[in-house]
């Protein structure tokens, strides 16, 4: 195949995403970032993703920041040991060094909230010295007077920032990659917010991950086309067995959505 036509295989193809919300060292899950119920260990269930399709899996220890704590080191490493496909590690991430530990316990990327919010130039130090490649912003956004707004410590802080123009400053810092979480629609099972990801992905160049939502196929189909994510992130999906990564591929591919194989 021509290098330019793997080019744009590579650009179209979207990409399928489980997400484990970590608490206690528990893959967790709630509604709206609240009433979390545990849902089984990490490092199995991420073995158990990839096996059955995934493209990566998204790691994020949700309370790390909010209890000012570092990031539980030894359940981020047994669970990057099981991987073969891309893990990005979130949570409890203050400061550059902290970037460089989390990519020596096995993550292929690192995931920067609150960090990247109360100190932007965590953005810059790390895309320089590890490649935008391995720099996720997560941008945590609720709908505020007909836009929406940033959020930190696990969506319980307003910053006052506009999420559209935080998007273009992470992008011009040197992100690589953003992972839009809409709090409103955050574990209700009732579809991502396809506006607000498609006011996000077209205000940046770089790829955007939908996540908050998804409570069926027709909702990943729905963010990836409509909203114009580049992948999507969903658990409820994966975490009660209503599907599989692969499942949802091959419901993608049958609706015209070109996802890895």
């Amino acid at each position: 195949m021509p290098l330019l036509a793997q080019a744009e295989v590579r650009v179209l193809t979207r990409r399928i995403i489980p997400c484990l919300d970590v608490k206690a060292g528990r893959v967790v899950k709630g509604v709206r970032f609240q009433n979390l119920l545990e849902v089984g260990d990490p490092a199995e269930l991420a073995a158990r993703y990839e096996q059955d399709g995934a493209d990566e899996v998204v790691f994020l220890d949700i309370t790390a920041t909010v209890e000012a704590r570092d990031i539980l080191s030894e359940v981020v490493r047994r669970t990057a040991e099981r991987l073969f496909i891309p893990l990005t590690v979130g949570g409890g991430i203050r400061a550059f060094e902290d970037i460089r530990q989390i990519l020596r316990m096995g993550a292929d990327k690192v995931a920067l909230n609150t960090a990247a919010v109360q100190t932007p130039e965590v953005i810059t130090r790390g895309a320089e010295a590890f490649g935008s490649q391995c720099i996720v912003v997560a941008i945590d956004a609720k709908r505020e007077n007909g836009s929406w707004g940033v959020y930190t410590h696990a969506g319980s802080k307003p910053t006052g920032r506009d999420a559209v123009s935080w998007a273009r400053e992470v992008e011009q810092r040197g992100a690589g990659e953003i992972l839009l979480t809409s709090i409103d629609s955050d574990g209700t099972t009732t579809g991502y917010d396809v506006p607000l990801t498609r006011a996000i992905a077209e205000a940046v160049s770089i790829p955007v991950i939908a996540s908050g939502g998804c409570g069926e196929v027709a909702h990943i189909r729905e963010v990836l086309v409509d909203g114009k994510a580049d992948a999507a992130l969903a658990a409820s999906i994966f975490h009660y067995g209503k599907h599989t990564p692969r499942d949802v591929k091959e419901e993608l591919r049958r609706a015209g959505v070109p996802v890895r194989n």
